[in-house]
């Protein structure tokens, strides 16, 4: 998405006329449904009246394209400013500009690609511009199916108007060469540099048919978490990260290295949502640790995601190599202090008190964790405990750490890659499961495929329809099913029935759920989807979430008795009645919320209530009617159509 699109002509124009700001303030209300503020504001319009002078050059063709604020595809992040057209050979290409107000930045020593600034009313440790540019530059590169297929030159830079720089200054300094060589940095008094790096990029203006392109191009996920694992563990780390998530994988380099100089321990809490790059994280610090000589392990409650990095790995390095570097929570009972270098705990809220098969072994997994390693690494998400075992919290983890004298370090990621990298869905989907009030009561403005249908089988279509291009749609479910184990192998076998339509829990056996070739014909829950991600979901909800007297309500005696999340809850709901629906209450939101996050690109929905499957459809039609309702009131005021 481009929030304001024209042709250098009519930009500078509209600055000329002290527009532009309205203009873009304007397009974000009506495309992203968000008021903005007053700084944004000023900010666009100081450095959109700079970029102004830099563009007021006859040499710059005035049908140039321009767009401002262009949304990356499958993250919350947005480009500032970029200039299409064609070099002196006529090749494609697009200048993409970084603008940033700083007046001045400090070097943070001993880590890659940050820098401190006052930014955002405080001073905070962010990536260096040239880093931020030529990530932007590069996700484009990676998701953009028009820019591989036309191999448009994408060229990025640093717009920094108000910065004077020095002799020997730190924005220059050589540890950030291999990035401001790729996006070179223009600072107060090189308005002529910047123009010159325009005017080789852009000869020939496109009247914006690239930007246009470029913006109707296809998504084309680059490169997943779960086809980069074996390329990452030599080293050569696939995954771009951007902003917080390069900030959070450099501090935990940081602090890990530190444990192993001082020899003091450290527990490092990262809360983020779902697709906020926690498992992206996990596996760049997986490699890079690595290949610093670290004993580190990946380490996850849920067998899935190891099941599904192993298996990328099998054919490249040896099989019992990968294993001894993925291991469940419950492994680390009798391991002896500081043993283990790191230890880097994914989906840590699934984490148990006891450990084992019969859940007799170990005092706290939390505990025996941050005992077993120096640095400990904790990646969580509250909203998503699933079980009545699970009791993985922030609390928790630092109650622990204090008992061990294990120094705690916070962060939190922020930007999501999920769902079309819109926060707002999530927003909306805690609003409309009753998990939280938000301000999201519609989908204005948010660009995923979401949709609920009449019956299991159109789901099940449009899954087999979507994974016919890479193997990435998957069809997940509500545990209100019995999952009968001596027919698990047994593809003939459907445990799910819903009238006439029939399906299989997903099978044993054979390659994971998630990379199976066959999966697609089964159904997964969320034991086989947590922690892992999907191009498109097919999501059926059952009895154990419906709609009525005006309320989403739980219910969990509809839950599959096979099904041990809820395990308990039956001996508790005698001894505490309210206690027990409320936690019950509170995992089946998770449940859902979960699997409805699980989707990159789109999610389609079949409830087995009728009330909820109303009342979801109504939810989504709620900007239509907004958007009926305030023209009907326009023609009103007004008298015109």
């Amino acid at each position: 998405m481009i929030v304001y699109e024209g042709v250098k002509s009519s930009f500078l124009q509209s600055v000329e006329y002290d527009e532009i700001a309205i203009e873009i303030e304007q397009n974000i209300l009506e495309k992203m449904g968000r008021h903005t503020p007053k700084s944004e504001f000023r900010s666009w319009e100081n450095s959109l009246t700079y970029m102004y002078k830099v563009l007021n050059d006859t040499q710059i063709p005035d049908d140039a394209g321009i767009a401002i604020e262009y949304n990356i595809p499958q993250t919350s992040k947005r480009v500032d400013f970029l200039i299409s057209g064609y070099n002196a050979q006529e090749k494609e290409g697009v200048a993409i500009v970084e603008l940033k107000q700083w007046e001045t930045i400090k070097p943070v020593e001993s880590v890659d690609a940050l820098v401190e600034t006052f930014t955002g009313g405080a001073n905070r440790t962010v990536v260096h511009p040239s880093y931020q540019a030529w990530s932007y530059a590069q996700l484009i590169r990676d998701y953009n199916a028009v820019v591989q297929d036309d191999e448009i030159s994408l060229n990025p830079c640093v717009c920094m108007h108000n910065y004077i720089r020095h002799e020997s200054d730190p924005i220059d300094l050589e540890r950030y060469a291999p990035y401001y060589e790729e996006a070179p940095v223009f600072t107060k008094g090189q308005l002529a540099s910047l123009r010159d790096f325009i005017r080789k990029i852009v000869v020939k203006g496109d009247n914006k048919e690239i930007l246009y392109r470029i913006e109707k191009g296809k998504i084309r996920p680059s490169k997943s978490l779960q086809n980069a694992i074996a390329s990452m563990l030599k080293g050569n780390r696939e995954f771009i990260m951007i902003d917080e998530q390069k900030v959070a994988y450099e501090n935990i380099l940081r602090l890990s290295e530190q444990c192993q100089k001082d020899f003091k321990k450290r527990t490092v809490i990262v809360r983020g949502g779902p697709g906020t790059g926690k498992s992206v994280i996990a596996v760049n610090l997986l490699a890079e640790l690595t290949q610093r000589d670290q004993l580190v392990q990946y380490v996850s409650k849920n067998s899935a995601p190891r099941d599904v990095y192993k298996q990328k790995l099998k054919g490249t390095i040896k099989v019992s190599s990968i294993d001894n570097m993925f291991k469940g929570s419950g492994t680390f009972t009798e391991t002896g202090c500081n043993m283990i270098h790191t230890l880097l705990v994914d989906e840590a809220h699934r984490l148990n008190e006891k450990s084992g098969m019969f859940h007799n072994k170990g005092e706290n997994q939390i505990k025996e964790i941050i005992h077993s390693t120096f640095c400990s690494v904790f990646f969580i998400d509250e909203s998503q405990r699933v079980t009545m075992d699970d009791i993985g919290s922030v609390e928790e983890i630092k109650k622990w750490a204090d008992a061990e004298g294990s120094i705690v370090c916070e962060m939190e990621l922020l930007s999501q890659f999920r769902c079309n990298g819109s926060d707002g869905y999530l927003a909306w989907l805690d609003h409309t499961l009753g998990i939280r009030d938000t301000a999201n009561y519609d989908l204005e403005g948010i660009d995923f495929d979401i949709r609920v249908l009449d019956t299991p089988q159109e789901v099940r279509s449009l899954i087999i329809e979507k994974n016919k291009a890479a193997n990435r749609a998957r069809m997940l479910a509500g545990y209100c099913w019995e999952w009968d184990k001596k027919q698990a192998n047994n593809t003939d076998y459907h445990d799910i029935r819903i009238g006439d339509f029939e399906m299989s829990w997903n099978l044993n056996g054979g390659a994971p759920f998630a990379v199976s070739e066959t999966s697609v014909n089964e159904i997964g829950c969320i034991h086989t989807s947590q922690g892992l991600e999907f191009d498109y979901v097919g999501v059926i909800i059952g009895d154990d979430l419906r709609y009525e007297n005006g309320s989403v309500v739980t219910d969990f005696t509809k839950r599959a008795r096979t099904d041990q999340s809820l395990k308990g809850i039956k001996k508790l709901y005698k001894e505490a009645p309210e206690k027990a629906e409320a936690r019950a209450d509170e995992i089946i939101r998770n449940t859902y919320r979960t699997l409805l996050t699980r989707g990159m690109k789109g999610c389609y929905i079949y409830c087995t209530d009728k009330g909820l499957r109303d009342y979801l459809r109504d939810r989504l039609a709620a900007y239509d009617r907004r958007i009926a309702r305030m023209k009907k009131e326009f023609i009103a005021e007004t008298g015109k159509k």
